[in-house]
């Protein structure tokens, strides 16, 4: 976003503290980011423990729906923190190459500090994802690596019009498609197990769309070659979750559509008009995206990320933005969204709050207050102890924000 006045930027393996507060940053976007940054820290609640814990509770059934991933097609809530995210990268990036620019820098330097950053965010991706193993674990298909893989084409198609971003989207999914379905279907010898996944398995599409079953597709047989390439305890067969390192190229559409959107808010045109666009272009994507998946030309399936997918979420994104920019920066009602702009403003000290505290964080609390103080809320025991975590965790941040300390890489 863009910033002014004078900066004291202290490096620190790669990552900067900044003291001084950006200004001029669109509030809207930060709340935006807020959100999803809260979606992701709330997993420490464990909804899923309240909902086991009572079974006969419809209401807490589909929130704990919406607090874990589908198994395949479709979506809950919680599978919107990711394309969020992603899209919020290109949302931002206009402002962070004028920001540049003005400083001075030239296409070569942003390019350099772009592979700096490209490299960080995959490093720091394999680093949270080894904290609790043995030895590396060598990972590319988190949020952090994903993205990080994905940056360096972001940023060089970032230099050129919105034309040649919309023909790079188009060639991006197509191709990734077309990958897809050219890659041969399981045959009846085929080792479903060795696949982690069972035959008969009930989420298993049929037709033209099983091109994009779970560890049977051209991305499974990708990785099945690329992470054994890595020092690994055993070798590589599948990832539990269908989750895959090629995923990074429809994700990179996602970011694309975050670039247009973002170009958007960076253009002269009127803030209303603007989010007229946001809306069309949201409600365009999910209708395109439901319609891909209805036919059988593309499922929706956000653990390989799908074109599909990349156009129906890139459209839940859009509407997300519209919203909070109509609420925050057309109609001014920021006061209710300050819990939010307090995560949002810190997004990367969230990430590395929630992802890598919250256990110490838990720790500590027991520690303190004893093993079993939560046991008296019954079937609440894990709201009541992960609200106290969650309270800790955004004190923490507000105590960065009061101070102006914002972490970016």
């Amino acid at each position: 976003m863009k910033k002014s006045g004078a900066e004291e930027i202290v490096p620190i393996s790669g990552v900067v503290i900044n003291p001084a507060m950006p200004v001029n940053r669109i509030a809207s976007v930060d709340v935006y980011r807020g959100l999803v940054m809260l979606l992701m820290m709330v997993e420490v609640l464990s909804l899923s423990d309240v909902s086991e814990a009572i079974p006969e509770s419809s209401f807490w059934k589909i929130i704990a729906f919406h607090q874990s991933h589908v198994e395949w097609v479709w979506l809950s809530l919680h599978d919107t923190i990711q394309p969020s995210f992603t899209f919020l990268v290109g949302v931002v990036l206009p402002y962070s190459i004028a920001s540049r620019k003005s400083k001075g820098a030239s296409v070569t330097n942003i390019l350099l500090h772009t592979l700096k950053r490209s490299l960080i965010l995959i490093l720091l991706g394999i680093f949270l994802r080894s904290i609790h193993s043995q030895r590396i674990n060598f990972t590319f298909e988190d949020t952090l690596t994903q993205i990080g893989l994905g940056y360096p084409f972001l940023v060089l198609l970032a230099l050129y019009s919105s034309r040649v971003q919309i023909i790079g989207l188009v060639t991006i999914l197509v191709g990734y498609w077309l990958a897809f379905a050219l890659y041969p279907l399981p045959g009846p010898d085929f080792n479903y197990a060795a696949a982690g996944v069972k035959a008969g398995w009930e989420y298993n599409l049929n037709g033209f769309a099983a091109h994009w079953n779970k560890n049977t597709n051209l991305a499974w047989a990708f990785d099945n070659w690329f992470m054994n390439l890595f020092p690994r305890t055993k070798e590589f067969q599948f990832n539990r979750g269908g989750y895959s390192t090629l995923s990074f190229i429809p994700t990179l559409g996602t970011m694309i559509l975050g670039l247009l959107a973002g170009s958007i808010l960076a253009s002269s045109m009127a803030d209303r008009k603007k989010m007229k666009v946001f809306i069309i272009a949201g409600t365009s994507l999910i209708a395109f995206g439901v319609l891909l998946h209805l036919i059988g030309v593309n499922p929706v399936v956000k653990r390989i990320w799908t074109p599909a997918w990349t156009i129906f979420s890139g459209g839940i994104c859009f509407l997300f933005l519209s919203f909070f920019f109509g609420v925050i920066d057309i109609f001014n009602k920021k006061k209710w969204s300050f819990f939010l702009m307090v995560i949002g403003m810190n997004s990367i000290a969230a990430y590395l709050i929630a992802d890598g505290s919250v256990k110490s964080v838990i720790e500590s609390l027991l520690k303190h207050l004893g093993q079993n103080f939560d046991k008296g809320f019954g079937p609440y025991a894990t709201l009541i102890s992960g609200s106290l975590v969650l309270l800790i965790e955004w004190l923490i941040l507000y105590w960065m924000y009061k101070r102006r300390i914002f972490i970016k890489i």
